[in-house]
C-alpha cells in the first residue's frame, strides 16, 4: 500500500523470511507496493496470491504486477474468506483439509489512492458522494447509516470504532438535520461533526472529522469483524515455520491482533517455583518481536500517514 513508507514496507515483508519457491499471500493488495516487493524476491517456482475487495486495485495491479507473470495470482475477495479462497487455489497444498502456505501479510486501513480517489467518499477533504465502501458491489454504504440508522446506533459507531467522545453530540445534530433533508455528501457530514463538537476541542488533535469518517468507514465495510476471521484463517493457514505479517493503524486494529496472537502462544501452567517446565503446554505461534515495530522520526517526516502504524509479526510453530 502507499499509505506508510518504504521502511516499515520492507520490515513487514523482510518478516515473512520470504523463501524463494515459498507460496505467500498477500490479504490487502491496495496499491501492489508489498506485493511487487514479495514477487521480485520469488523464483520461478514461488507463487504470490493477492486479495482484495478493491477493482481499482486489482486492475492497476494487473499493470504494475505483470513482469512476475503467473508467478502472480489476483484474486477479487474480502481477506475474511482467506480460507475458502485458498481451498480453490489448486497450487496451495493442504493438509488434513487446510491449506498451507510460507507467509500471510496484512497491512490494514485505506490505501492512500482509495484516499486520494475523492468520489469514493473516504475523505473529508474532498466534497463527495458518502459513500466509503472498499468494495463497490457491497450494498451498505456511510450515506444508508448516517440517514436512516438510529441517533443511538449512530452513535454507538462513531463512539465504538472511531472512539469520538462527542458521538452523542454528533449523532443528534445528524439526526435533527436529516430530518430536514438527507445528508448526501461528505462535505455536509464533516461540517455536521465540526457542530457537534465544542469549540475549545476542535483546536487540537487534527481535523475534527477524522474519527467519526474512520468510525463509519469500519462500520460500513465490518473491517474489525473481517479483520478477526481472517487472522484466525491465516494461523491456521500457515505451514510450521511459516510467517504472519499484521500492519495496523489504529489501537482498535492493534488491540485485535495482539489479542488474537497472544491466544495461540504457549501457556505454561506449572507453579512459578518449578525449576522447568513439565506440563508440556504447547502453542500455536511464537513471537518475532515481543513489542510492534513502529516508524522511526525520519519516516514520519516523509509520510504523517504512518504516525500510528504498528507491525507485529509471528511465527507457525
Amino acid at each position: 500500500m502507499f499509505h506508510h513508507i518504504t521502511v516499515l514496507k520492507e520490515e513487514a515483508t523482510e518478516g515473512l523470511h520470504i523463501k524463494k519457491d515459498g507460496i505467500y499471500v498477500d490479504c490487502t493488495l491496495g496499491g501492489a507496493g508489498h506485493s511487487a516487493l514479495i514477487a521480485s524476491k520469488l523464483s520461478g517456482e514461488g507463487r504470490l496470491i493477492c486479495l482484495d475487495q478493491d477493482d481499482w486495485a486489482l486492475e492497476n495491479a494487473k499493470e504494475r504486477l505483470a513482469e512476475y507473470g503467473d508467478k502472480v495470482v489476483l484474486i477479487k475477495t474480502n481477506f475474511r474468506d482467506l480460507e475458502s479462497v485458498l481451498k480453490d487455489v489448486p497450487f496451495v497444498p493442504q493438509k488434513d483439509g487446510i491449506p498451507q502456505v510460507d507467509g500471510i501479510l496484512f497491512d490494514l486501513g485505506v490505501s492512500s489512492p482509495q484516499f486520494d480517489e475523492g468520489e469514493r467518499g473516504f475523505s473529508y477533504n474532498h466534497d463527495a458522494p458518502l459513500d466509503m465502501r472498499m468494495d463497490q458491489t457491497a450494498l451498505l454504504t456511510a450515506a444508508d447509516i448516517v440517514n436512516t440508522w438510529s441517533e443511538q446506533e449512530i452513535a454507538r459507531v462513531l463512539f465504538q470504532y472511531g472512539e469520538e467522545k462527542f458521538s452523542r453530540r454528533i449523532a443528534k445534530k445528524i439526526v435533527d438535520r436529516r430530518e430536514e433533508s438527507p445528508v448526501e455528501t461528505t462535505g455536509e457530514l464533516a461540517e455536521l461533526i465540526k457542530e457537534g463538537i465544542p469549540a475549545a476541542a476542535r483546536r487540537t488533535g487534527g481535523h475534527p472529522a477524522k474519527r467519526s469518517f474512520q468510525g463509519l468507514r469500519i462500520a460500513v465495510n465490518d473491517e474489525l469483524g473481517a479483520f478477526e476471521e481472517g487472522l484466525h484463517s491465516a494461523v491456521r493457514c500457515l505451514a510450521p515455520e511459516g510467517r504472519v505479517s499484521v500492519i495496523t493503524f489504529h489501537s482498535l486494529e492493534d488491540r485485535i491482533c495482539k489479542q488474537i496472537l497472544s491466544s495461540y502462544l504457549s501457556r505454561c501452567t506449572c507453579p512459578p517455583d518449578f525449576p522447568f517446565c513439565v506440563c508440556g503446554a504447547k502453542g500455536t505461534l511464537k513471537l518475532i518481536n515481543r513489542k510492534p515495530l513502529v516508524p522511526s522520526e525520519e519516516e514520519l517526516e516523509l509520510n504523517t500517514r504512518a504516525r500510528s502504524a504498528k507491525l507485529r509479526i509471528a511465527e507457525k510453530l
